[in-house]
């Protein structure tokens, strides 16, 4: 099994949201079901239906935690420096064409969030700055066509 890089704040939401849907969500859902049984016939129960899809969901999620759980490999970034981009780093870049400056930080896939400023290491932005100092170029295939972006900085933690 690959292993799944993650920062320490993303395994630690992980975490909470594994417990979360073990400990609250679980028994509201098992609870849910209940109710709509003691409602009678469960061909024509949507209620019992409902329930029953929302517990699917629930725990195909609680096993896709629990495997992204059991193959972290989480890396404290506090730890990490350099001047390259590597994982953790975060990255000031400033659009080649319109000046507008970008902050991310590259993180784990699961943790990864865009209008956050957390992309995934597996992005097409991310691996091209991957090895990348100050002052290089680098040029990134997006949806919207190519985008050339400048670094202006890197630093970690």
């Amino acid at each position: 099994m690959d292993k799944v890089p993650l920062t320490i704040k993303g395994f630690a939401a992980l975490e909470e949201e594994l417990r979360h849907r073990q400990q609250v969500e679980r028994p509201r859902i098992i609870q849910a079901i209940s109710e709509a049984r003691a409602l009678g016939d469960l061909s024509e129960n949507a209620e019992y239906h409902a329930a029953k899809e929302a517990q699917s969901l629930n725990e195909g999620r609680i096993l896709e935690l629990e495997s992204l759980i059991s193959r972290a490999e989480v890396i404290d970034v506090t730890k990490l420096s350099g001047d390259r981009i590597k994982f953790g780093a975060i990255v000031k870049l400033v659009d080649e064409d319109t000046e507008e400056e970008k902050t991310y930080q590259i993180v784990g896939e699961p943790e990864a969030d865009v209008r956050s400023g957390r992309v995934s290491v597996a992005s097409p932005i991310a691996r091209a700055l991957m090895g990348k100092t100050i002052g290089d170029t680098v040029e990134v295939s997006t949806p919207g066509g190519g985008k050339s972006y400048e670094v202006v900085g890197v630093q970690f933690g």
